[in-house]
């Protein structure tokens, strides 16, 4: 198996809307997005499934020079040895990379955040990193795609954290703002209990406001020259505000079930907004 193959069979493997996004993306650029994507899943995958912090540290420090070694050297890991062949195609700077690193150690030292800003910080390292690397690959025009990229980026991480706080809170992690949880009358213990009530459905009403409001930000922001080159991101954006439509029609039960969409569902929803255009 060869390094793009790893990292194809990693992506399928997510079953993630990602996936499906970048779906009718031409050869080369479906290669290059599939290998950053891939990444983004192996070292996620240390924070979630090392329990040992200790160790977590130890692998993500091995990351980050797997990633040094991509663009200085001789790589080991398949995913790195991709992302060495399309880093200087496609203009990726390490240190993006590096970045990303950052956003998911922070998931060693913080499972709490107090307010949106320190959220958004997270958000940024561990999203909006990834949609201006995806901007990159995709390819653009008009340097203001990149603040569409950002802002997507940052879309795409809030509905994340909205789909999963149940989950979340079951590894003991809640990243919904402390002080908006304090605002809206629900407590810590509330939601690591699964407790669901009238306030809570009106916290996370907010959040998905919120997260909607980036999406709308993006889109303002796109410039018209770039729409069709940046259509896997607008691919994503369509699965993903489907599945806030999901969630805020099922009453915003997400401490009880994970709310998702079927892959016929987002196939379909891939292909109608591809060819859109």
């Amino acid at each position: 198996m060869n390094p793009h193959e790893y990292c194809q069979q990693k992506a399928a493997q997510s079953g993630s809307s990602f996936y499906y996004s970048f779906l009718f993306l031409p050869q080369e650029r479906r290669r290059a997005i599939t290998a950053l994507y891939a990444f983004c899943r192996e070292i996620d995958d240390v924070v979630d499934e090392c329990s040992d912090l200790g160790v977590a540290r130890m692998k993500l420090a091995w990351w980050r020079q797997e990633v040094a070694q991509a663009y200085t050297g001789q790589p080991q890991h398949p995913v790195a040895r991709a992302l060495a062949e399309v880093s200087a195609k496609f203009n990726l700077p390490q240190d993006r990379l590096q970045e990303l690193i950052d956003g998911m150690e922070m998931d060693l030292d913080h499972n709490r955040y107090p307010d949106f800003a320190s959220l958004r910080l997270y958000c940024h390292r561990v999203a909006s990193v990834v949609g201006l690397l995806s901007a990159e690959i995709f390819g653009y025009r008009d340097p203001r795609t990149l603040e569409y990229a950002a802002d997507l980026g940052m879309a795409f991480q809030l509905t994340n954290i909205i789909r999963d706080v149940g989950e979340d809170a079951r590894r003991n992690r809640i990243y919904l703002p402390l002080d908006e949880l304090a605002r809206h009358n629900v407590r810590v213990a509330d939601i690591t209990g699964a407790r669901e009530s009238g306030d809570f459905r009106r916290l996370m009403e907010f959040q998905i406001d919120r997260a909607l409001g980036f999406y709308e930000r993006a889109f303002a922001a796109l410039p018209a020259i770039d729409r069709r080159s940046q259509r896997a991101g607008l691919v994503m954006a369509a699965i993903y505000r489907a599945l806030l439509d999901e969630i805020r029609a099922d009453g915003c039960r997400v401490l009880s079930h994970r709310t998702s969409l079927t892959p016929v569902r987002k196939l379909w929803i891939a292909w109608k907004t591809w060819i859109r255009g």
